[in-house]
């Protein structure tokens, strides 16, 4: 079938060809003209993993309209803070039943919604809408490398339509009924590995990389219990799998972005560099939105906040954490 792909980028490109080769006729919307052209005619994204030769069923557009005509499905892989808008857009032209999926991570600014909330908010119909989240660099999806996924709905058929529509033989794709739990998990993993970048970036070694994602799944699991999300979800393939990718690879862009605040580097200089968005940046404040209406203690999110937005010195406001009150290991859970 015409799956709809709303993005270009790295994870969209991957995802793009991943459907391609599982048989379907796939319409790729990208921004820049450059980009639908050099997909269309040679096969390749020049702008993100370049050294890929895509399917030929990919066909890149600049009009989302086309991208979704005659489609049956359409997944959103943009950046987070586009997402309201991407939504917007798409209601004018889909109707009601439409199956999307959104696999962009992150909380919108401001109201606190996760992403399919958002989706929910100006598409209506939740039923037909599902997430995608786990540890799935592209750098290694497009080339057929073994990974795993979990698609979460509310609706145990729009799972299933697209853990199908997905799964390859190094696609792995298991469903959840937890939407909450995987997008929190989701977003909340790209804040944990800025931590464990800037870490490195300052000297440390293992020892403390383990400490902080631990801790940061602590984190993780007290906001997701608290807002209605399930705590195994956290153990799982969106839980404590991305986080070991996100915060262990040299792939990570969240990881990177941590390494280069340590020295002494700032967002815009992250961008300039990589073209690509650390979603972290914007996550370590919504998550505090999130955190400061359910009540929860986030230390680690709040030093990254810290260091991103307010330019605090990583070595200065890192060592609040290790001066904080002992207390027992899994409190607030």
């Amino acid at each position: 079938m015409k799956v709809a792909v709303i993005g270009a980028g790295s994870w969209g490109t991957a995802l793009a060809n991943l459907l391609a080769n599982n048989g379907h006729n796939v319409s790729l919307w990208a921004r820049r003209a450059e980009v639908v052209s050099a997909i269309n005619k040679e096969h390749r994204n020049p702008r993100y993993l370049s050294n890929a030769k895509l399917h030929e069923d990919v066909v890149a557009t600049l009009s989302h309209q086309d991208a979704l005509l005659r489609a049956r499905a359409a997944v959103i892989v943009t950046p987070s803070n586009l997402l309201r808008g991407v939504a917007r857009a798409m209601a004018n032209v889909v109707d009601s039943e439409f199956p999307i999926i959104i696999c962009s991570k992150g909380v919108e600014e401001g109201s606190g919604l996760l992403p399919i909330e958002v989706f929910e908010s100006e598409m209506g119909n939740a039923q037909r809408l599902a997430v995608l989240s786990g540890p799935n660099h592209a750098e290694e999806v497009i080339h057929g490398v073994p990974s795993g996924t979990v698609i979460a709905s509310e609706s145990e058929q729009t799972a299933q339509f697209f853990r199908d529509m997905f799964a390859a033989p190094a696609f792995r794709t298991y469903v959840s009924s937890d939407v909450t739990g995987v997008e929190l998990c989701a977003a909340f993993k790209n804040v944990i590995a800025i931590a464990v970048g800037a870490s490195y970036g300052l000297g440390f070694g293992d020892n403390t990389a383990a400490m902080l994602m631990t801790r940061g799944l602590a984190e993780m699991s007290r906001l997701v219990v608290k807002a209605g999300g399930e705590a195994i979800t956290c153990m799982g393939l969106a839980g404590t799998g991305d986080l070991i990718a996100t915060c262990t690879s040299e792939h990570s862009r969240n990881r990177r972005f941590g390494k280069m605040l340590a020295e002494g580097k700032t967002l815009d200089d992250f961008t300039q560099e990589t073209h690509m968005v650390a979603e972290g940046a914007l996550a370590c404040k919504t998550i505090g939105t999130l955190a400061a209406h359910y009540g929860v203690e986030l230390p680690i999110t709040e030093v990254v906040r810290k260091v991103v937005w307010e330019g605090v010195s990583p070595a200065v406001v890192g060592k609040t954490l290790t001066l904080r009150p002992l207390t027992t290991e899994f409190y607030g859970i």
